[in-house]
């Protein structure tokens, strides 16, 4: 199998002040691509780090995908280390410079003297085309191992990997076929229940469960190579039981884009109205382009669940919606989750187990709490459950 490994290059990045999107993105793209990455490195803007790494990895990896350091400035270091610890020179490209200045004309602009330096790459390497930005990236090859650069923006970024850089991986490997990796969600259940469950799981070989643990939710995966397909699917079953309850949706679609699926198939629209949460259930509703009516946030007040189930009703009929959600209350006290539905209106009210967590992530626990609620109704399914972290001390209807 070819190894794979991408070098992250800028202060920014080392230090934390930005996040390394595409380091994430490219992972998950060489992935589906049957490449999956063996390495990730991380390196500022110092030129000796740079040849160094540069000229380490030569001798290790076979494909190495450089991000960042293209860019005219000072610290823009990449193509100048390539040439460095490939022992050449660097050369201005007249075809990218030509297309630089036709770039900046078209915008009724002059090219400065400073981006010329984004024309320059080392004199052994082979020009890869930026079709949206003014840097351009080379490929070059070192010792054993084929080197792309590309800038470090990520529009530019994902369209060179995608146009330019992945079919010259295909065409010069034969690549193997995608991992299979089967996927599901819980909400209300510790990494460790859930590890401790299926852990006496017989696995296929070299297959294995994996747990990704992001606050609220645990996602639960079963990877292995395709030609253990039939296996795993025999297997996942078995992982569903285990999941239970707390399953709430399953591949990647995410819980806000199956609600807006599931209200859209039934011509449904919604209201939202939130206290505790600050608008956070409708933000997630629209960027999943759900058929959101009506929104509103409140400020905090204490109140009791009656109050939640009638407040709901009452927007359901003020913005004639197909469903209303009310999140209210106060966290101190009691929060109150209210549904009204052309089958009735339905409430929870609701405490912390513990409170340990930083405000964002337990508003994020109130938005899921909120959609699964929405979920659960949808699914035909009772809307009370077992939440782990969250006690459901109240129910009612109206």
């Amino acid at each position: 199998m070819l190894k794979v490994e991408m070098l992250s290059t800028g202060d920014e990045v080392l230090y934390g002040q930005i996040t390394d999107t595409n380091a994430a993105w490219l992972a998950d793209y060489f992935f589906h691509q049957g490449l999956p990455m063996s390495r990730r490195n991380t390196v500022g803007d110092s030129l000796p780090d740079l040849i160094a790494i540069l000229q380490e990895r030569s001798h290790q990896a076979d494909v190495l995908i450089v991000n960042g350091g293209l860019g005219p400035t000072s610290d823009d270091l990449s193509a100048l280390a390539a040439a460095t610890a490939a022992g050449v020179e660097l050369v201005e490209h007249a075809e990218w410079l030509a297309w630089m200045e036709q770039f900046f004309a078209e915008r009724g602009r002059v090219m400065a003297p400073s981006n010329r330096k984004q024309a320059q790459i080392p004199a052994n390497s082979e020009m890869i085309d930026n079709p949206v930005g003014t840097a351009c990236g080379f490929a070059m090859t070192l010792n054993r191992c084929l080197m792309f650069f590309t800038p470090g923006v990520p529009s530019e970024f994902k369209a060179m990997v995608d146009k330019e850089i992945m079919p010259r991986l295909r065409t010069r490997f034969t690549l193997p076929e995608p991992p299979i990796c089967l996927r599901l969600t819980t909400f209300g259940r510790s990494e460790s229940e859930l590890a401790q469950c299926l852990d006496p799981l017989t696995l296929p070989e070299n297959v294995v469960m994996g747990y990704r643990s992001s606050m609220p939710i645990i996602e639960l995966k079963l990877t292995g190579p395709a030609s253990q397909r039939e296996a795993m699917e025999a297997v996942w079953p078995e992982v569903r039981r285990v999941a239970g309850d707390s399953l709430i949706f399953e591949g990647t679609e995410g819980l806000p884009a199956q609600i807006a699926r599931r209200l859209a198939e039934r011509s449904l629209t919604i209201a939202v109205s939130e206290q505790f949460t600050g608008g956070l259930l409708a933000l997630q509703l629209t960027r999943a382009q759900a058929a959101l009516k009506a929104s509103r946030v409140l400020p905090q007040e204490a109140g009791t669940l009656a109050e939640a189930l009638k407040a709901s009703a009452d927007l359901r009929q003020s913005q004639q919606s197909g469903v209303a959600l009310v999140i209210a209350g106060e966290e101190e006290r009691q929060i109150n989750f209210a549904l009204s539905t052309p089958d009735g209106t339905f409430g929870l009210g609701v405490k912390f187990g513990t409170s340990r967590h930083a405000l964002a992530i337990r508003q994020e626990v109130c938005a899921m709490m909120a959609l699964n609620v929405l979920r659960r109704w949808l699914n035909g399914q009772p809307l009370e459950t077992e939440h782990g972290w969250i006690k459901v001390v109240e129910s009612a209807s109206l």
